[in-house]
């Protein structure tokens, strides 16, 4: 069972000065760089957390963070923001992608252009970027989805290792690399260690990053199987539309299981009304102003490779990892390309999620 109160920042030994430093070299002042802060789609709750984060970071560090985004989650709407970025006359782009391949040809163009790009939250092709700020692997985030399920599962009477267990997954698309990455590890891990469940739409349910299609959809799942157990939505959009869904016929936590990742304040409304147990997340605000600070920092002309540590002013340390950490078989090249992890994750229920405000 997962303990519920984990600290979504780094870790008070790894706080830091305001100066940063990479072993072994010399470091260029991040100060006045640019950077295109790039979400999946604008208005949700999980990418403007993550865009004020972003912008109180940069705020200390100098550098400016132009939040530029779409209200409409698309390949097309990204490559058109892109472009303006790259217009704009931007130092760099950071960018959580809603399609790798759909956006590539785009990425390209501002690298070709001399603008650094970088990737957090939903990966690009690692061809098409320099690093990553990854919330986790997909073994842990798959595992952690899982997990909080179990616990639903167990909190209302239901046995996860021995009830035929009947479960689905709900949430944006399938181009949508991290999600599918989590959705494929929890996918294993329940194989190896819950044989008696029983995922009743093994094509998934998406709705697209669309909070009114996550609500019709999250009602065809529940009209489409009635006796469904369990509902995991690794989807910020895809979570609080399953709820909505799940409230508006009338069901609450005792009658059915659902859980997923989404920002504390999105959810909190639900839970305070017996629809869910508990779900989860990572500290966006922190996330965003990671993503933003590499992406300046490798533009500064700072240069990095596999195992160099970055000195994140007032956030902490963070090693660069290979691509192979959250993508099988990926390749990383020698400087500036790889993975940055964030080291914790937390779990909200009743008990903590006023603790949180983001």
């Amino acid at each position: 069972m997962m303990k519920k109160a984990l600290a979504t920042t780094l870790a008070a030994t790894m706080l830091l000065g305001t100066a940063g430093m990479v072993a072994g070299a010399e470091e260029k002042s991040v100060e006045g760089m640019t950077v295109a802060f790039i979400p999946k789609v604008t208005g949700n709750a999980f990418f403007e957390s993550a865009n004020d984060g972003a912008q109180e970071f940069a705020e200390k560090w100098g550098i400016t963070v132009e939040y530029m985004g779409s209200s409409v989650a698309g390949a097309a709407e990204q490559v058109e923001v892109i472009h303006q970025a790259i217009n704009t006359g931007v130092d760099a782009i950071c960018i959580s992608t809603v399609d790798a391949a759909g956006v590539s040809d785009a990425l390209k163009e501002a690298a070709d252009m001399g603008i650094t790009v970088c990737t957090w939250d939903s990966d690009a092709n690692v061809e098409d970027r320099a690093l990553m700020v990854s919330q986790g692997t997909p073994e842990v985030l798959g595992k952690m989805l899982v997990d909080m399920g179990v616990d639903g599962l167990t909190k209302r009477g239901k046995d996860p290792a021995a009830d035929p267990i009947k479960y689905c997954w709900h949430y944006s698309q399938a181009t949508v690399t991290d999600q599918n990455s989590w959705q494929v590890a929890g996918e294993a891990y329940i194989k190896e260690n819950y044989p008696n469940w029983e995922n009743v739409a093994p094509d998934n349910y998406y709705s697209e990053q669309d909070s009114e299609k996550a609500v019709n959809v999250g009602a065809a799942v529940l009209d489409n199987h009635s006796d469904i157990d369990l509902i995991l939505c690794n989807d910020s959009t895809a979570l609080p539309g399953q709820l909505q869904a799940a409230q508006n016929a009338g069901l609450t936590k005792d009658d059915i299981t659902i859980t997923g990742f989404a920002s504390p304040n999105s959810i909190k409304e639900f839970c305070k009304a017996g629809v869910l147990y508990e779900w989860g997340l990572w500290d966006c605000k922190i996330q965003g102003a990671m993503g933003c600070y590499v992406a300046a920092y490798l533009a500064a002309g700072n240069e990095v490779k596999v195992g160099d540590t970055i000195s994140i002013p007032e956030i902490g340390d963070v090693t660069v990892e290979p691509n192979e950490s959250i993508a099988e078989g990926a390749a990383t090249g020698d400087v500036n390309n790889g993975v940055v992890l964030l080291p914790e994750r937390a779990v909200f229920d009743e008990t903590n999620m006023d603790d949180y405000n983001f």
